[in-house]
């Protein structure tokens, strides 16, 4: 496949580790995660892979101010601006105001030295977009030439971190000699989901891949990962056929909501951290993987033996989550 450019950034291959405490609950499985959380100190996380490819994008356009959006907490925020300041370019954040400028994400954007442009809940699910490129052309008439990366940088181009990802999981089965029945992420924005679901159709590799929410619900997820992909087939020219009943999207793990923590889901990332020496996020991972264990309890996913879930990162969100813990 004749895949788009990309700069090199991220430390690849990651690492792929059996967690053998958790796979001790359950008698008929194994279950291994991949440490996508190891890409970078700074840079570390999923959003890395993608931005690899956006960036790139930007650099051969002659781009020298990036912009983007997310929440306060945002792990793609944070990463496109350490990305930024690692090239020697400047960066903007469009960031949802909900009061926390304390620490995590938000203090590292600034030690970046971004620019922060705070934005209402409300302008950030309809304006988002608008604004990003209102910023556009003020930065564009003070003589910069700016480049907008979608939220998560979950797009067509975006989408060829997580294929590419795929064929590393690919050759790691080989020199590992195992076979995965079912790979699972977090879905927060699509681009990781649709980058994997992607390279597994066009490798015909018989791995299920499977997603769980931590926001909105399956149904806009489906719509926007089918959007993703099809955005992707203009680079490679090589379609798959699909259809929205494809996408394996798991729902009812979003708790309080986006970036809301319940007591449930603390306890979860405190107990996992002692069983397996393994840092979760609350926003992102730590919701996930609660959701597939409490899927296999359940008695879900009885065809899957061995079972990779993807960490995403997210370990700077955790720390403005101190005080919610209970030890």
């Amino acid at each position: 496949m004749d895949k788009p450019k990309k700069i090199k950034v991220a430390n690849l291959p990651t690492k792929i580790q059996k967690l053998e405490r958790l796979s001790s609950f359950f008698s008929d499985k194994d279950i291994y995660i991949k440490r996508d959380d190891q890409t970078g100190t700074e840079l570390s996380g999923n959003k890395i892979r993608k931005l690899e490819y956006l960036v790139k994008q930007a650099l051969d356009n002659g781009c020298d101010y990036l912009i983007t959006c997310g929440g306060i907490q945002s792990n793609h925020a944070r990463a496109t601006a350490c990305l930024a300041a690692t090239l020697g370019i400047k960066s903007l954040l469009v960031l949802k105001d909900n009061g926390q400028k304390t620490n995590g994400n938000y203090f590292l954007d600034n030690l970046f030295g971004t620019e922060i442009k705070f934005i209402t809940q409300g302008d950030y699910d309809k304006n988002r977009i608008d604004i990003m490129n209102n910023e556009k052309e003020r930065l564009e008439k003070a003589g910069f030439k700016a480049f907008v990366i979608p939220e998560g940088a979950s797009n067509g181009i975006g989408t060829f971190g997580y294929y590419e990802a795929m064929e590393e999981i690919l050759s790691q089965e080989k020199e590992l000699n195992i076979k995965f029945d079912a790979i699972v992420t977090t879905v927060g924005s699509g681009g990781t989901f649709a980058g994997l679901f992607y390279a597994n159709k066009i490798n015909k590799n018989s791995a299920k891949i499977i997603g769980i929410n931590v926001c909105h619900d399956v149904d806009y997820f489906k719509d926007e990962i089918s959007k993703i992909l099809k955005a992707s087939f203009e680079y490679t020219k090589e379609i798959i056929n699909f259809t929205k009943e494809d996408l394996s999207i798991i729902d009812g793990y979003v708790g309080n909501g986006y970036a809301l923590s319940t007591k449930e889901e603390l306890k979860f990332i405190s107990d996992f951290a002692k069983m397996e020496g393994i840092i979760l996020d609350p926003v992102y991972t730590g919701k996930a993987m609660n959701g597939l264990v409490q899927e296999l309890k359940k008695g879900k996913l009885k065809e899957c033996k061995n079972i990779l879930f993807i960490h995403t990162g997210g370990l700077f969100g955790l720390f403005p989550k101190e005080n919610e813990f209970e030890f």
